[in-house]
């Protein structure tokens, strides 16, 4: 039996960025020249004039409702949106207050199970392995014996595992199409197949590689990868994030006889 851990609780990462862009070509071109000294006055005070200024909820919540800055875990630094996927995205980045599945509890998805910032567990036997989160009580159970095509989509989707020598490789499809990668608006069908691969590197250490294709959203297949470390104190142990009491109101509360103002 291949051992990838032992009852081993693996952080994610806090505040994991994921680039999104179109290609190269796409880029924004350089604007020409301003021949008129006070038009360009009046375009740079316009410009330093914009302050982006967040949505109304966040606000509220000062600092404890911002984002941390991350490392981009992407490789190559762009994920190859065709032209109509990368609207998409910008559209989900720009209402992302309101799109965001995670705002609303929903399942993670995955991969983004694996990077939310709060710890997940890896149980195994002889037989039989599972990924347990924290984050609103998501689990995953790996198989080892093809059953075939996904009966549904789901949040969490199939996962089907086997061993390339000491490398875990878990191919995940079937997943449904309202999850996304991150709080930045990045976006899949339920096309999307998700090829995940766990190599222990040393002492606590977990390299985690994931593996994106969708045709439909991407003009080619990328990656994603990252190290997920080991929690080695006594204590340890996986908690409970049970989420959908934070969000009932938030979703329901305008079915009240006398919603909360």
């Amino acid at each position: 039996m291949k051992v990838i851990c032992r009852t081993i609780a693996v952080a994610g990462l806090i505040g994991v960025c994921l680039c999104g862009s179109a290609t190269a070509a796409e880029a924004p071109k350089a604007a020409a020249p301003v021949a008129n000294p006070a038009a360009t006055k009046a375009a740079s005070a316009a410009h330093f004039s914009v302050v982006p200024v967040p949505a109304k909820e966040v606000v509220a919540l000062g600092a404890v409702g911002s984002v941390p800055a991350g490392l981009g875990v992407v490789e190559g630094g762009l994920i190859p949106y065709t032209p109509a996927a990368l609207k998409q995205r910008d559209a989900n980045r720009a209402d992302w207050i309101h799109k965001d599945p995670e705002i609303k509890c929903y399942l993670p998805g995955v991969p983004r199970a694996n990077y939310m910032g709060l710890p997940f567990q890896i149980l195994q036997s002889d037989n039989s392995m599972m990924i347990a989160y924290e984050y609103d009580g998501a689990v995953r159970n790996l198989v080892f014996k093809d059953p075939g095509p996904p009966p549904i989509d789901s949040w969490m989707g199939q996962s089907v595992a086997h061993w390339e020598g000491d490398t875990l490789v878990v191919v995940v499809t079937g997943l449904i199409d309202s999850s996304w990668f991150d709080r930045a608006g990045n976006f899949h069908t339920a096309d999307m197949k998700v090829v995940e691969k766990y190599h222990y590197t040393g002492p606590g250490v977990v390299r985690y590689e994931a593996e994106i294709t969708d045709p439909a959203v991407f003009t080619r297949p990328w990656k994603m990868s990252m190290n997920l470390y080991r929690h080695v104190g006594e204590d340890a142990r996986l908690q409970q994030f049970r989420c959908v009491e934070f969000v009932e109101e938030l979703m329901y509360g305008h079915l009240r006889k006398e919603p909360l103002k």
